[in-house]
């Protein structure tokens, strides 16, 4: 059917957050200047959603299928895949794909930074990651392998065995995350220690999986003690980018349904990360490629202002998806994270709606998962939800954050899998 509007769906990562003493009781989102954000929850309904389900601390792929309308009970496959597949890596079922992080460690294998301190560039992870792929065999098993970086510390593993299938059922090496259900979810009290990948069924391809797993990272580790970046960063008093974690395996494609087959709506996505481009792909949508967030707010942002009104034009609903505020909230920087969401509300929602009419779209922002400074990790609190233009009758709540989205007219989702057919009826004027 023809639509009478588009839809604009805004995801900004993390952004939901605790009441912080250091902000005066609070949350980051609270502390921060959001007058758009504030302008289209005082237009719209707002609520709070549970992103994936109550007790689910979701990594964000977990989350971002819930939200797109995808049950990650039913369809959820590992994260490995879907960053495979973001990156630009072949992925077959029967292969294994892993993301990784470069990390920091001492002796036997102690965790000093899961992230390098966030100072590895995306240029020195490229190199480390060349030297990797050209000095490191796997022996254990039949079976070669492509490692590739994408982001800063971020990267993403694939093993292909030769003649043998290889298996998800193997725990993480990166000690921060543990499967639930075979969803990745934050560990309440990670250990700071490196961990052995294990087979968590006796299979022969479970075991082979784990075995290739921990040759990988044993051999990349020595290629990484000693290569020249890590000596000049080590002499410069920089952490070294040592050794690779793992996590939340996938050996097959989850097999989305297309979004617009299901729904009659054609989608186009903006996303700075491999996650989320690799289940807009999947999900049929058309991903815009945009060059890497140079960290200048500004630039960054007019940008994707741009790009999202051109993709506007010639789609039914755009799905971005801004980083942003997530990663001081890892940090543990309330100011830092307030800040990070007053860009987005100033530098990519106020440009967008001066050239976008209400009347003629459809606006949905709210976030993929908490991510409080206190936890400095993902937790299962809900999020702040508004939806705001076309026929949508306003609520009471006049500004967009935790406690007064509390209040609004959506009232609790309690999974996030509700969102998607809500906004396809809201969208048809249903």
């Amino acid at each position: 059917m023809t639509l009478s509007r588009k839809l604009l769906y805004v995801v900004v990562d993390g952004m939901a957050d605790r009441p912080l003493d250091e902000l005066g009781g609070l949350t980051p989102l609270e502390y921060a200047d959001t007058p758009s954000m504030d302008r289209l929850a005082k237009l719209g309904l707002t609520g709070l959603m549970y992103t994936v389900e109550r007790g689910i601390a979701p990594e964000s792929d977990v989350a971002v299928l819930s939200i797109l309308g995808y049950d990650p009970h039913l369809y959820h496959t590992g994260r490995g895949v879907l960053e495979a597949v973001g990156a630009g890596l072949e992925f077959k079922d029967g292969y294994l794909a892993l993301r990784c992080n470069f990390a920091t460690v001492g002796g036997d294998w102690e965790l000093i930074d899961r992230r390098v301190g966030r100072s590895l560039s995306t240029e020195e992870a490229a190199e480390l990651g060349k030297a990797i792929n050209e000095e490191v065999k796997l022996e254990s098993h039949p079976a070669d392998f492509e490692f590739k970086t994408t982001i800063g510390h971020r990267a993403v593993l694939v093993i292909k065995g030769r003649g043998i299938k290889l298996s998800s059922k193997i725990t993480n090496t990166d000690p921060a995350y543990v499967k639930v259900e075979g969803m990745g979810v934050a560990a309440s009290k990670p250990e700071r220690r490196v961990k052995r990948c294990e087979p968590l069924v006796d299979e022969p391809e479970a075991k082979a999986s784990a075995d290739l797993v921990n040759e990988f990272t044993e051999k990349s580790r020595r290629v990484l003690e000693k290569h020249p970046i890590n000596v000049r960063r080590e002499a410069e008093g920089k952490l070294k980018a040592n050794v690779v974690l793992a996590r939340d395996a996938g050996d097959r494609l989850p097999g989305l349904f297309s979004l617009e087959e299901r729904y009659g709506v054609k989608f186009s996505c903006l996303a700075d990360m491999p996650v989320e481009k690799g289940i807009a792909k999947l999900a049929g949508m058309e991903v815009v490629e945009l060059p890497p967030s140079t960290g200048r707010f500004k630039e960054d942002y007019e940008l994707r202002v741009e790009e999202a009104l051109k993709a506007l034009e010639g789609h039914d609903a755009v799905y971005v998806h801004l980083k942003g505020p997530d990663e001081p909230g890892h940090d543990g920087d309330a100011r830092r994270k307030a800040a990070a969401i007053e860009a987005v509300d100033k530098l990519f929602l106020t440009p967008l709606l001066e050239r976008v009419s209400l009347e003629e779209a459809l606006i949905c922002v709210t976030s993929d998962h908490a991510t409080p400074c206190s936890l400095r990790a993902h937790s299962d609190d809900p999020v702040p939800i508004l939806i705001a233009g076309g026929d949508v009758k306003p609520d009471s709540v006049e500004k967009f954050s935790e406690r007064e989205c509390a209040k609004g007219g959506l009232g609790v989702l309690e999974r996030g899998v509700e969102l998607m057919p809500k906004l396809i009826s809201m969208l048809r004027g249903a």
